[in-house]
């Protein structure tokens, strides 16, 4: 224990020193977070600063070994790092679908040439991925995936189209599920594959969502060759992978219900209404927001326990799911009461004023997270059976 105590001093100091003041504040806009890549560019010296300073100490992965690039910590000083940084408001140097999806794959099943190759860069933001499993035919239902990769000897040729992939029109590579046998039950005869989205035949159309934007891509594969190498773990059992890494998917959209970065509801809500004896004037969005930030306490309570069942060997299967469901629900109350707040302020949809309707597309924007990552409905149901025990 003396030796964590030292670490957390350790590591308050460091981060007071070396984390710049802009990025102590809240995220406001999409700007605000550094998705990395090689066409991205930073908002200002304090971000690049930051995600350099991090990056050099492996703390955007503080877990992952440093062979790979990692900071090689503890399950316990990764937790004390996160809670130092919260304690003073650090926003995440980076934020990554390489680092939180992709690399937990690839450190359980990636070759040791593709945990060298692709692990690195992912560490330093040089990399920005993209997923490709959603499909039109193949959403929750994701087994039902007909995108082909054809072996044509030393390469695979992708044919097909993936849907909801999210930012793949500023991605550089892709994590895709290809189906590499017809011949046997659905879900048997998947691969998972990368590759280059500069690669020839790979083209992406962007979704409107009724936000008005929207992250989400059509994504089109036209005779896409795909070295063999690129293949990660064994041929047609790319199923496994997929299961795996959607619970880090999971757990990640779960996490949306506790942004320690997102500015307080309740600062939001006095900007908005004013203040009545140094409280929020308005006495039943007060109740409400108190009552969010108890729940989001438990939640954070939750995650921290499911990250030490984890550690721990005590995981529940039905644990991401259910972090999902909860995390997606919070996430879209915190947007209710941003727009309650607001009131009809906040539904301008235009204008400086606003950020171009920040607020309202927002919680527009909210209703995906019951959908995305697997819908609550198929959340609920694995709940039921996996943890309930009960059958349909």
């Amino acid at each position: 224990m003396s030796d964590l105590a030292t670490f957390r001093a350790e590591t308050r100091a460091w981060l007071l020193e070396n984390c710049p003041p802009e990025m102590r504040q809240p995220v406001v806009t999409e700007d605000d977070v550094y998705w990395g890549g090689r066409n991205a560019t930073f908002q200002s010296e304090a971000q690049r600063l930051w995600l350099e300073r991090m990056a050099e100490r492996g703390w955007t992965t503080p877990e992952w070994p440093s062979a790979y690039g990692g900071g090689g910590l503890s399950y316990e000083e990764a937790k004390i790092l996160r809670q130092e940084m919260a304690a003073l408001g650090c926003r995440p140097p980076l934020s990554s679908f390489g680092i939180w999806m992709l690399g937990p794959a690839l450190l359980r099943y990636g070759s040791e040439e593709q945990k060298r190759t692709y692990l690195p860069p992912i560490v330093r933001g040089e990399i920005r991925w993209c997923q490709g499993y959603s499909e039109p035919n193949a959403g929750s239902d994701l087994a039902s995936l007909q995108t082909r990769a054809e072996d044509k000897g030393d390469h695979f040729l992708v044919n097909g189209q993936k849907v909801w992939t999210s930012y793949a029109n500023k991605a550089d590579w892709i994590f895709c599920l290809v189906r590499t046998d017809t011949t046997v039950p659905k879900h048997e005869g998947i691969s998972f594959v990368l590759f280059d989205m500069r690669t020839p035949g790979v083209s992406t159309r962007p979704i409107v969502l009724i936000s008005g934007k929207s992250p989400f891509c059509e994504t089109f594969f036209d005779n896409v060759r795909v070295p063999k190498e690129n293949l990660v773990g064994t041929l047609n059992k790319g199923w496994e992978i997929a299961k795996h890494l959607l619970t880090h998917e999971r757990t990640m959209i779960g996490a949306m219900g506790d942004d320690p970065a997102a500015r307080p509801l309740g600062l939001i809500a006095a900007d908005a209404i004013g203040r009545e004896n140094d409280r929020l004037a308005e006495p039943v969005l007060r109740a409400e927001i108190a009552r969010m930030e108890v729940d989001t306490i438990a939640f954070r309570l939750a995650m921290e326990r499911a990250g030490d069942q984890v550690k721990a060997g005590q995981a529940h299967p039905a644990t991401p799911s259910m972090l999902k469901y909860y995390g997606s629900e919070l996430n879209k109350r915190r947007h209710e009461l941003v727009m309650s707040a607001g009131g009809s302020d906040a539904l301008e949809w235009e204008g400086t004023r606003s950020g171009d309707g920040a607020r309202a597309r927002d919680w527009l924007r909210t209703k995906a997270n019951s959908i995305e990552g697997g819908t609550s409905e198929i959340q609920l149901n694995v709940i039921a059976k996996q943890l309930l025990g009960l059958r349909g």
